[in-house]
């Protein structure tokens, strides 16, 4: 077989050990052939590939970000999408392509295969939020990073006797908000699925504080919002792909908490550092995992589907399936983590 491959929407740790893994199972596995087109659905719309052996994907294992480059550009927004990219395949006479993404990448690989092209998802998020798999590869990375960083950030809020807001990513989920809070035990969680009751996170820092304790640790994820009415609230606007571009909102509850607490709060933003640099070793091997499988749904033409873990197996599930949900966390999870409602 000749098998394309692409990395597409933010980077992620794990993305080079998918691409290995591919190149390692299909090259030495099934003697097929393998390209990888530069900068997503960007370099398959434009044909910028490269050949992709054993000696291309040598140490990369280990290396954060992607060696294919990604891009946002989605070609079903694009009024012949399909059909450039129908013709690239013919082109460079691909029996199928394997598109590594999110939830856009995913959802162009679906519309793609809706339109019969050979098309294979592998699902990637540092967010967790894809559908019908357990974990995303990324997310073991990030929540690491961002406790480690918490953990940190523990002693100068004591030291100074503060309050810190912790901001981390999650657009329209909570889950590296929930899994790194309860990892490094801080005291509030904030998550985008149920707005927050200022009232409620402002008593939880008091009582800390009454009971004699120095500091506080609030993390909130990205795209938490308040309850309707209950503060001002600047939720942003939206960038140049559509995706919320917030205004902040470690910043927005700093101020707030501060003139209630009448306590220093500071705002720490840790942004793209949790997506960069080495994946944990959990993250290598689901994503190792992950390339494989693809690999091997190529050879059954099993199109229109993307890997995915449930429980501790690989298996493939319908695109159709999959893209139009995202993972929420529950209500009972929430619970577990005393995230303010």
């Amino acid at each position: 077989m000749r098998i394309g491959v692409l990395t597409s929407g933010g980077d992620c740790p794990g993305l080079n050990a998918v691409i290995r893994s591919m190149v390692h199972r299909a090259v030495a596995g099934h003697g097929d052939e393998v390209i990888g087109f530069r900068d997503g659905w960007r370099g398959l719309l434009d044909g910028d590939h490269l050949k992709l052996d054993l000696d291309a994907v040598s140490g990369i294992l280990a290396r954060g970000g992607t060696i294919l480059g990604a891009s946002r550009v989605r070609p079903d927004r694009l009024p012949d999408g399909a059909e450039r990219v129908g013709s690239r395949l013919a082109e460079h006479g691909l029996d199928a392509v394997v598109a590594i993404g999110g939830e856009g990448t995913l959802t162009a690989a679906r519309l793609m295969a809706d339109r019969g092209l050979p098309l294979i998802g592998v699902p990637k998020t540092i967010d967790n939020d894809i559908a019908l798999t357990d974990v995303t590869f990324g997310f073991d990375t990030a929540v690491s990073v961002a406790t480690q960083a918490l953990d940190r950030l523990k002693t100068t809020a004591e030291s100074h006797q503060r309050i810190l807001i912790v901001e981390v990513m999650g657009r329209r989920t909570g889950w590296i908000a929930l899994h790194c809070g309860m990892a490094a035990g801080a005291h509030a969680v904030i998550v985008p699925e149920r707005p927050f009751d200022i009232e409620e996170l402002t008593a939880k820092v008091r009582d800390r504080f009454t009971a004699g304790k120095r500091f506080a640790i609030v993390v909130a994820a990205e795209g938490a919002t308040p309850a309707p009415g209950t503060i001002d609230f600047d939720e942003g606007g939206t960038d140049v792909h559509g995706h919320p571009r917030f205004a902040g909102i470690a910043r927005q509850l700093a101020r707030e908490l501060e003139r209630r607490l009448d306590k220093e709060a500071r705002p720490v933003v840790l942004g793209h550092l949790q997506r960069g640099g080495t994946p944990t070793a959990y993250d290598r091997i689901l994503a190792t995992r992950f390339g494989r499988h693809a690999v091997e749904a190529a050879h059954r033409r099993d199109f229109g589907t993307m890997t995915a873990l449930r429980g501790t197996q690989i298996i493939t599930v319908p695109l159709a399936d999959a893209v139009p949900a995202r993972k929420t966390v529950p209500a009972a999870r929430c619970a577990e983590a005393a995230c303010v409602l």
